[in-house]
């Protein structure tokens, strides 16, 4: 199959799985803020498929989920998780893409880093979009919203992600490869 075929069909999947996955914590939205339901799908796609696909993926999903349900509240928050998947989804893929080794450490190294990129870039938007509209926010809100309440969550990612990235190896879908230039040499 044509990778640009596979690498969209894969997009639109976890695209799909992104849509579909807050509903099972829909009834409780304190508990889908804790599990970050659209957050693995977008790290898997930006693992998966590459940077360019996580970075659309996130950027659209909270929006497409805003349009079709009504949530996220699109204003502040769905914008801002627009920023935040999109950043997930982009450094996620760009860090893991150009490992030395794409191994279990170079996934752990690269969802790290775009997990703490993107909570970033979620304050900075948040600081924005709340300035805007004549509100206040607060380093505690930032931390609470950040990392206090998205434990669970990050808790979560940390295990499933890498997981189905193993799952992924050994059936040949995705395969973790020792250097790129062994890589290379193989093809």
């Amino acid at each position: 199959m044509n990778a640009k075929i596979k690498n969209l069909t894969l997009a639109a999947l976890l695209l799909a799985l992104g849509i579909v996955l807050p509903f099972l914590t829909g009834q409780l939205p304190q508990v889908g803020s804790m599990l970050l339901p659209m957050h693995l799908p977008v790290l898997l796609c930006g693992l998966i498929c590459g940077w360019q696909y996580g970075a659309a993926v996130g950027f659209i999903l909270p929006l497409l989920r805003f349009a079709l349900f009504g949530m996220p509240p699109i204003f502040p928050t769905g914008i801002a998780m627009a920023a935040e998947l999109a950043t997930y989804g982009l450094l996620a893929g760009l860090l893991y893409a150009h490992s030395h080794w794409q191994c279990i450490v170079a996934l752990y190294r690269s969802l790290i880093a775009a997990m703490v990129a993107g909570r970033i870039v979620w304050g900075v938007a948040e600081i924005i979009l709340l300035g805007l509209s004549g509100n206040a926010f607060t380093w505690q809100m930032f931390f609470a919203g950040a990392f206090l309440n998205a434990i669970p969550g990050i808790v979560l990612q940390l295990v499933f992600i890498p997981a189905i990235m193993v799952a992924l190896d050994r059936t040949g879908m995705v395969k973790f490869r020792q250097s790129a230039s062994k890589s290379v040499g193989a093809n």
